[in-house]
């Protein structure tokens, strides 16, 4: 049975539809086609309700936020961001906190090259498919790791400082313990699955805010919009930017274990707020609640508030007074009605309008650190994994990279 993962669309669809339509019943007679038709139609009037099913995911045991305030790192927002989390592609943020390290310390240059191994070239998708033998600069890489989450690329770039994965995962956990995250043990560079690789919310809020406070001569590369690989325009897998008014960075992340997972940095007014959560059942609602959880803290911080962003304002459509006009609409030599769609509403943020984003409120709770080693959770990740999934299919062929890609997605 598949716990989650996206459909040849690019929906995700909830566990539920497709571990009960994908259980093949072997019985036969009347029985069997009773028990056909009732899977039929639960799976039938599951997929009628696909909101529902991924607000179940907000909130569920995989779920965990936080938002603190990143010149403090003060805490606002708190709902179980101590609980053990796997870190699916969030991991490349330590990659490239390592990477900078390694810049700042004249161990490497941006233009050194990156040379792919035969076992970094084998890492399944998300990857850039370059092969054995071939290789791109350390800022190509920097760039490949914030926009396509390729985990080709976040091996090399692991052997490139640390010698191998291996010992670079080693490096990585030591890093991160001196940078306050007691919770978090690293085994990869590219954040695939690993029963052993865990972290928190709170470990992953802090490590983003950490980029920015230690690394603000780099940190504009999280705001990367596209990146240029070949003929090929690789767009960032992070919507918050440009949807989410302030957001600059920081990265996204999926993994069938951990659902959708994101860690946000915006400013607003003078104001930096870093957030994570984890465990969303698509992007579309992990961003939602990423968005609606910034918008508690910044009014937490006495910031103004916003006009909703096209992502948040599809997360609580106005109601209209009156219905949409219509406009006419040729059909077989006929001229028949048709709603017009509504208008799109434009990107640029209104200071000063109200906030529309109440109905989503998280408690705050506040905890202390757990001890150094942390829990397992409760789930064994499973296997088949697709990095950074935040795009559909047709976006994921407009921005493939020109290289062949070997491992099966």
């Amino acid at each position: 049975m598949k716990v989650s993962g996206e459909d040849r669309f690019g929906a995700t669809q909830p566990w539920a539809i497709r571990g009960f339509c994908g259980m093949r019943i072997r019985r036969q007679g009347l029985g069997s086609l009773a028990v056909r038709f009732a899977g039929a139609m639960f799976g039938v009037a599951l997929a009628a309700l696909p909101w529902r099913a991924a607000e179940a995911q907000i909130g569920s045991a995989r779920y965990s936020a936080i938002v603190m305030e990143a010149r403090t790192g003060s805490v606002l927002i708190d709902a179980g961001a101590d609980e053990p989390r796997y870190p699916a592609s969030l991991t490349k943020m330590m990659t490239l906190y390592m990477a900078f390290e390694a810049l700042r310390d004249g161990k490497t240059q941006l233009n050194s090259r990156v040379v792919m191994s035969e076992e970094a070239a084998s890492r399944p998708p998300s990857k850039l498919g370059i092969p054995p033998g071939g290789g791109l600069t350390v800022e190509q890489a920097i760039l490949a790791l914030v926009t396509k989450s390729a985990n080709d690329v976040a091996a090399a770039l692991g052997e490139h400082i640390g010698g191998s994965e291996e010992r670079f995962a080693q490096m990585m956990t030591m890093r991160a313990r001196s940078l306050g995250m007691t919770q978090t043990r690293f085994r990869n560079a590219s954040g695939l699955p690993d029963w052993d690789q865990v972290t928190t919310a709170r470990d992953m809020a802090t490590l983003g805010r950490r980029l920015f406070t230690d690394f603000p001569n780099r940190y504009h590369y999280f705001g990367t919009v596209h990146f240029a690989w070949g003929r090929a325009q690789i767009r960032n897998h992070n919507r918050m930017l440009g949807d989410y008014d302030g957001a600059d960075g920081i990265k996204t992340g999926f993994i069938n274990a951990s659902g959708f997972n994101i860690v946000t940095s915006a400013q607003r007014d003078g104001v930096r707020l870093v957030g994570a959560t984890f465990g969303g059942s698509s992007w579309v609602e992990r961003d939602r609640h990423m968005g609606a959880l910034l918008d508690q803290g910044f009014a937490r911080m006495g910031v103004a508030p916003r006009a909703p962003s096209s992502v948040m304002a599809a997360a609580a459509p106005a109601q209209r007074r009156n219905p949409p006009a219509s406009r006419p609409v040729a059909q077989n030599n006929q001229r028949l009605a048709q709603p017009a769609q509504a208008q799109r509403r434009p990107q640029q943020q209104v200071a000063g309008a109200p906030n529309r984003q109440g109905q989503l409120q998280v408690p705050v709770r506040q905890t202390q650190a757990a001890a150094s080693t942390p829990p397992r959770p409760a789930a064994r990740p499973v296997q088949r994994v697709e990095q950074g999934s935040t795009a559909s299919s047709a976006q994921r062929q407009q921005t493939a990279s020109a290289a062949p890609r070997s491992a099966q997605r």
